[in-house]
């Protein structure tokens, strides 16, 4: 909704912003660009104390924000943030420019200053771009995308929120590995594909699950959180040195050496969906594991690892395999859950004769003892 010339006057100080008017529902709305540094004074958040049915949008997760910052910070010259949705409780004038654009769609937007913005979607972008420009003031210049509607009352803009999020999917972590070329782990993960010949091929690059009768043996994603363990980073930010990369490529091809059904399969004597439904180590959380206890293997024997993996022949990987009940499955069905990984770990740190750190003691102490009183009541 515009006003008409001359209104402004009324406004002590305004704000003039370039912008593309178009139309939605019947509704005026205005796409344009925003300094970072007008953004952090001008566009706020509802506040978190308010009950739901007050606010207009989620509480922002502030654990997100450092991760998001430094993401900017760290790629100031290459960091991508998408547009910005937003409402402002004010009228607004829009003055087309004509010589421009006969259809009046391309002008100059001007708002009171006093007026409030409320976003209604990227309030994490927005409050990592306010942590970063506490770092690097430089920012402030800088521009980001954002799409303008006219508040028409807390009823219309939860709607707008729970619109603008119905049909929003998060991309697949795996595909976030294969296009995330600023995380140095990914990209060590991505050569794995090319380089051991256990993933060649058999790596789904899309998907976190695999179908009964897909050709793929693990996702990326599966790949990237074994590695990840492998390596023992903690964050997509650390860095990863020649020696690590080629240690990852030498523990993933020298393990089929020691699991006799992923050497059946290299030699083609088996199918990747055969593995998946009878064996256990052919899923997420066998990898997961194996990628624990390699870190600890290869620490403990630097020179002599290999020859410390054979003891992994002893293991009986099928899944009617009672043993790993409790552990890698649950009431017969593969978990993934953290507790299932750590279980899994402490099975074949046993096997490997690793010892167990003092909170892997209490969670198999536990473990063991649920079993017992679990037993005695069957």
């Amino acid at each position: 909704m515009s006003k008409k010339k001359g209104e402004a006057s009324s406004w002590p100080y305004t704000l003039t912003l370039p912008a593309i008017r178009g139309i939605q529902s019947g509704r005026a709305y205005y796409v344009t660009m925003v300094p970072l540094g007008l953004l952090s004074k001008h566009f706020v958040f509802d506040s978190g104390n308010l009950p739901p049915e007050l606010r207009a949008q989620r509480v922002i997760t502030k654990a997100r924000i450092p991760e998001m910052a430094r993401y900017i910070l760290n790629n100031s010259k290459n960091y991508v943030f998408s547009a910005l949705t937003a409402s402002i409780d004010s009228r607004v004038i829009f003055v087309p420019i004509k010589e421009y654009d006969p259809n009046e769609r391309l002008g100059l937007l001007t708002v009171p200053t006093e007026a409030q913005f409320l976003i209604n979607d990227g309030q994490h972008r927005k409050a990592a771009i306010d942590a970063a420009l506490k770092e690097n003031p430089k920012l402030a210049r800088e521009t980001i995308a954002l799409v303008l509607f006219i508040d028409a009352g807390l009823k219309r803009s939860q709607q707008m929120f729970a619109d603008l999020n119905k049909y929003s999917v998060r991309p697949t972590r795996s595909l976030g590995v294969l296009y995330d070329h600023e995380d140095v782990l990914a990209q060590v993960v991505r050569d794995l594909m090319v380089k051991v010949p256990l993933f060649i091929d058999r790596i789904d690059k899309e998907r976190t699950t695999i179908s009964h009768r897909s050709q793929y043996l693990f996702t990326l994603s599966a790949v990237y959180q074994a590695t990840k363990a492998l390596l023992g980073k903690k964050s997509k930010l650390d860095s990863i040195t020649i020696e690590e990369s080629i240690k990852v490529v030498e523990f993933w091809t020298e393990i089929p050496n020691h699991i006799k059904e992923w050497q059946l399969l290299l030699d083609g004597k088996i199918t990747a969906s055969e593995l998946r439904r009878n064996y256990v180590h052919s899923h997420g959380v066998i990898l997961h594991s194996l990628g624990l206890v390699g870190k600890e293997l290869t620490e403990k024997y630097p020179k002599s690892w290999k020859e410390q993996l054979k003891k992994l022949r002893s293991i009986n990987w099928l899944k009617s395999n009672h043993e790993w009940e409790g552990k890698a499955m649950i009431g017969g069905r593969l978990s993934k859950a953290l507790m299932n990984v750590i279980l899994t770990t402490i099975y074949l740190k046993h096997v490997l004769e690793l010892p167990l750190t003092s909170s892997e003691g209490i969670i198999e102490k536990r473990h063991l003892t649920e079993k017992i009183v679990e037993s005695e009541s069957t």
